[in-house]
């Protein structure tokens, strides 16, 4: 599933294509996604100039002068930016056609994304939920601490409840608790006001890194050019089970929480 900095790269790539354009039209081929694309989408924005493409949790917002649409890439979806010449495939539900036939084109082979509306983004039923940006100041050791205290849930799980903050992801939270040295398997309750500085730190890290090399594709995330990302090529854990840890050359091992494949060190992350 593309998740923070898949979603982020997603957006830093249409947005030079497409920001400052007008909808001309826009095409739902498909409109039976996660949940159904509204059908007054093109009387309501044709016309429209996009002002921003921003991001919130994995969730990119398209300003249409106040009129927002809310995409989420799903499972294994994606966006890139094509003209009209170039004819859809299967799995191409949705283009939003610019007045210079710039293209963007939704691509969501499991049909798990969405695109939907909104006038108040903050207020959204799937927005307003949201923790705070790991990569903002709001995110701090104090706010993990705070929110941790006499939790016994494990700290991997607590930092991938979206609720708690946004887009850590399975393979970010993995990877980041390697790098600040913490079992996955700790209570979050039992973690120090030190310790969490470290994983604040290594999750910032670890998520700027892998923006920065365009996201993670284990499986099909690709950008709007429809490269992949490269992140995967530096992972520390996630995935190398029974492999050397690149530190100190003990196994990595491998077990379920919340039945989600967790990674680690068993020297390194205590």
């Amino acid at each position: 599933m593309p998740e923070l900095p898949e979603v982020e790269t997603s957006r830093r790539g249409i947005s030079p294509h497409i920001v400052g354009k007008s909808l001309t039209r826009l095409l739902v081929r498909q409109a039976k996604l996660r949940w159904p694309v509204p059908d007054n989408l093109e009387q309501r924005l044709s016309g429209k100039i996009l002002l921003d493409v921003s991001r919130r949790g994995k969730y990119l917002l398209l300003n249409f002068d106040d009129d927002y649409l809310l995409v989420h890439l799903g499972m294994s979806g994606s966006l890139r930016i094509t003209s009209p010449a170039e004819l859809p495939g299967k799995h191409d539900h949705v283009d939003w056609v610019f007045n210079d036939d710039t293209v963007l084109r939704f691509n969501d082979p499991r049909k798990f994304g969405a695109v939907l509306s909104t006038t108040k983004p903050a207020e959204h039923p799937l927005l307003a939920v949201l923790g705070p940006e790991p990569l903002s100041a709001n995110f701090s050791a104090t706010y993990l601490q705070q929110r941790s205290q006499n939790r016994r849930v494990p700290i991997k799980s607590l930092i991938m409840d979206s609720h708690i903050v946004v887009g850590v992801g399975n393979i970010y939270a993995s990877e980041s608790l390697f790098g600040a040295g913490i079992h996955p398997l700790r209570s979050a309750g039992d973690i120090t006001l030190t310790e969490y500085q470290r994983l604040v730190d290594s999750i910032q890290s670890v998520l700027s890194k892998s923006i920065q090399q365009g996201g993670t594709t284990l499986r099909d995330f690709t950008n709007a050019e429809g490269k992949p990302g490269y992140f995967q090529q530096t992972l520390q854990v996630y995935g190398r089970r029974n492999q050397p840890c690149r530190l100190c050359a003990t196994p990595i091992e491998h077990l379920k929480i919340g039945q989600r494949a967790s990674y680690f060190c068993p020297v390194c992350q205590h």
